[in-house]
């Protein structure tokens, strides 16, 4: 544990944890240890990556540690991206060149991207302690997007975490590639939730997720955003 940092869980005042956010002590002693090793990286809680008036908010799991954690951008910078950048920019939902940098000029497009835990987790393996407690940034980055109505879960955990934070029992909302569930949300509103296998290189290294399978994903996605509009 990093001296002086609290085992208490804050009440956040925004979607975006703080630089040197105590919520997790296991994450920010890790963090601490990487900055004294690696001063130049961003090595802080990764913020979301689009506009707050997307339609389409993306969850990933965690910043990878020479990925986001090194970059201070979603997916930037790890294999991972280079799947989920090309299939956004195939399916409109991005433009420019996806460079693995953040100042690359790529631009998300009605899109957001964000993170079921923002900081780096040792192993790249978050507790279930630390992806309840980081739900505290996930859930005000769900409800202060006013013009949500898609979100893509990249992964189990990505997507037990947003059922969570949408206030629904895991048993109603099963995980399975290319499932899709309307969810209606206490306010009312309905959000179509696509699930799919992460974008990890493990993944696609073992054939458990094809290019094909996921841009099928969003290929549901980009139909079902145009089709609301």
């Amino acid at each position: 544990m990093v001296p002086g940092l609290s085992m208490k869980k804050p009440a956040p005042a925004s979607p975006q944890p703080s630089r040197d956010c105590p919520v997790c002590p296991r994450l920010a002693a890790f963090r601490e240890s990487i900055r004294a090793r690696e001063p130049d990286w961003h090595n802080a809680p990764v913020p979301s990556f689009g506009g707050p008036d997307a339609r389409l908010l993306v969850v990933g799991l965690a910043p990878g540690l020479r990925g986001a954690n090194r970059t201070g951008r979603p997916f930037t910078g790890d294999w991972a991206g280079d799947l989920l950048f090309a299939t956004l920019l195939k399916f409109g939902f991005a433009k420019g060149d996806y460079q693995e940098r953040p100042d690359d000029g790529l631009a998300l497009q009605d899109c957001m991207i964000t993170n079921a835990v923002r900081c780096v987790p040792p192993e790249n393996k978050p507790t279930p302690a630390e992806i309840r407690d980081c739900r505290i940034f996930l859930e005000p980055t769900i409800e202060t997007n006013r013009k949500l109505i898609a979100l893509v879960a990249l992964g189990r955990i990505a997507h037990d975490s947003v059922v969570r934070a949408l206030g629904q029992k895991l048993s109603s909302v099963p995980f399975g590639h290319g499932a899709q569930h309307t969810i209606m949300q206490a306010n009312g509103k309905a959000i179509r939730l696509f699930d799919s296998y992460h974008c990890s290189r493990y993944n696609t290294n073992t054939g458990v997720l094809t290019t094909q399978m996921f841009e099928d994903v969003f290929r549901s996605v980009r139909t079902f955003v145009d089709e609301s509009a």
